[in-house]
């Protein structure tokens, strides 16, 4: 059983990285100003279970063999890289084509769920893996539960950046009510891009 005390510390830790803008909130601004706040339910739900995903490669050791491997901690970091540009690159096209005609309004959405662009874009991201290896230890008490912490400690990382998201999809839900139209919602969707394909250059080359 985790102490309140180590998962305050926790969490206390983790504000720091989870108020740097990354492709969850870039990819939330688009959904919510495009479809409306309900639209970011699905984000916050692929990016939290990115988190359960990286809990259980580090408890299964393999986030340990990515990090302890520079050829498989580079080969994560440009798969990661190369997914945000092309998701960045999908994302300017689709702010840049015409508007689909009913019959076909559901093929891009269907191409491109939002909880599978969130899921990936925090399991591909070595980051994330990281704050289990080198964050977390640090919080773990000897000798109890491995598996019971973990999962403690990454409920409380899922219910912390779920907060975190669910305050950025007011704050852009009313933005995009007071600014309502076609012209706002291309140029979320254009900014979007542009943080994605920032975001996987900057993760390439780092």
């Amino acid at each position: 059983m985790v102490h309140p005390y180590a998962v305050a510390g926790f969490l206390v830790a983790l504000l720091p990285l989870i108020a740097t803008p990354g492709a969850s909130l870039a990819l939330l601004v688009r959904q919510v100003t495009e479809g409306g706040r309900g639209r970011a339910v699905p984000v916050i739900l692929g990016t939290a279970t990115g988190l359960y995903v990286h809990a259980a490669l580090a408890m299964a050791g393999l986030s340990a063999l990515v990090m302890h491997s520079s050829q498989a901690f580079t080969a994560v970091r440009l798969a990661g890289a190369a997914y945000l540009v092309g998701l960045g690159i999908w994302t300017w096209r689709s702010a840049t084509s015409p508007a689909p005609s009913r019959r076909h309004r559901r093929l891009p959405e269907l191409s491109g769920s939002a909880y599978l662009q969130a899921l990936l874009a925090n399991v591909l991201n070595p980051k994330a893996a990281s704050i289990y290896l080198t964050l977390m230890p640090q919080f773990i008490t000897p000798g109890e539960s491995l598996v019971g912490q973990i999962l403690t400690l990454a409920t409380a990382h899922a219910l912390l950046i779920a907060l975190w998201l669910l305050g950025w999809t007011i704050l852009v839900g009313r933005a995009a009510h007071a600014l309502r139209g076609a012209r706002f919602k291309n140029i979320g969707a254009r900014v979007t891009a542009v943080v994605l394909i920032a975001l996987g250059v900057r993760s390439a080359t780092a």
